[in-house]
């Protein structure tokens, strides 16, 4: 057994069953034994997964492109970073802004102690502000982003019954047991009715209601400019097809996707795909507007991505181009990847990472 599944087997066993949310936010953030806040969590070739800014300097550089724009428009120079990994986007986008002559005063929001301090070694030529919690940032005007965040927030896992929706509880017979009850809450069901989603009976999916408080929180600390969230998933008529009733809930090990989530639990990834609908539903309640929705591929095409590549044959060249295969690939992270860009405070903007819009019914919110 784990460390984090002996400590929620005595839990299990002191206290009843836990909600599956409860069960992957020990999972992901115990302090001693979570997979994001020890060491267990690894990024790029040697890790359990990719992220763009995995792939070398070329997403960051791009996404520098339209965040310097972004800071134009709304006359500021601060940037926060929710989430940062291990610092590498951090770090490319604060080359290349700097390249530019655009000071940047940078702020980083992340609850691992772990990842910050790889952050901060990787970062140490740079003038960056860390913080735990986004509470403890000024309120300023400028631009939020995260890659790869809402992903990994702890989601409630839910069924469509005949009588109703459930919830998925664990509790521990030599092993964990999911055991249906009623909803922990109330905003179980009232998610689904206020995106006016109606599961069939049978259909399980993940309710990520710790997104709304940190739209909330974000808003609270955002006195007007842009929020940018890059991650994977889909608006709701994509989310709840017939093919995804199993939901999508994975854990991922030496970039290996698993099925089997309650095995060695504390030292694998897990993920829930995004609801970008929510997203964008709930920051109306907090002040925010859709600026505009997309997918990776058609974000960084807009950018000018296929402008900056050579033709060389050079191994760096080579490597470069296929670098940037991998990020635009479509039925993979070009398509897989979402852009969601929200606004506060602001008129709305034509931005240059949306000029090319897909036709695809999974970027239509």
């Amino acid at each position: 057994m784990t460390p984090v599944e002996t400590l929620l087997r005595d839990i299990i066993e002191a206290k009843g069953p836990v909600t599956f949310r409860e069960f992957m936010d020990i999972a992901l953030y115990h302090p001693e034994a979570g997979y994001y806040t020890s060491l267990s969590a690894q990024i790029g070739e040697k890790g359990d997964y990719y992220t763009a800014g995995s792939l070398g300097p070329l997403f960051g550089k791009m996404l520098a492109i339209q965040l310097a724009e972004m800071l134009e428009m709304t006359k500021t120079n601060t940037l926060v970073e929710m989430g940062a990994g291990n610092g590498a986007l951090a770090q490319d986008i604060l080359t290349e802004l700097s390249a530019q002559g655009v000071w940047i005063n940078y702020f980083i929001v992340e609850k691992s102690p772990s990842l910050m301090e790889i952050q901060r070694e990787r970062l140490a030529e740079f003038d960056v502000t860390w913080v735990e919690t986004i509470h403890e940032l000024p309120t300023v005007s400028g631009v939020f982003f995260s890659n790869e965040l809402v992903d990994a927030f702890s989601v409630h896992l839910v069924e469509m019954t005949e009588d109703g929706l459930r919830e998925v509880y664990l509790g521990w017979d030599e092993g964990f047991v999911e055991i249906l009850s009623e909803p922990s809450t109330t905003e179980l069901t009232a998610y689904f009715e206020e995106l006016g989603v109606r599961l069939p009976v049978g259909f399980r999916a993940e309710v990520n209601l710790k997104a709304r408080t940190w739209l909330k929180d974000v808003a609270s600390r955002l006195l007007k400019g842009f929020l940018m969230t890059i991650d994977y998933g889909y608006p709701s008529h994509e989310l709840y097809q017939d093919y995804r009733r199993r939901g999508t809930l994975m854990a991922y090990e030496h970039h290996q996707a698993v099925e089997d989530i309650y095995t060695r639990v504390g030292q694998r990834d897990l993920t829930a795909h995004v609801n970008f609908s929510a997203l964008a539903r709930w920051g109306e309640d907090f002040g925010f507007s859709v600026t505009g929705f997309t997918d990776q591929s058609h974000f960084l095409m807009s950018l000018g991505i296929l402008e900056t590549l050579s033709d060389g044959d050079t191994p760096e060249e080579i490597k470069v181009r296929l670098n940037a295969k991998s990020l635009l690939l479509p039925g993979g992270m070009g398509e897989i990847f979402k852009v969601l860009i929200q606004h506060k405070g602001l008129e709305p903007f034509p931005l240059s990472g949306l000029k090319f819009l897909p036709q695809r019914e999974s970027c239509r919110l």
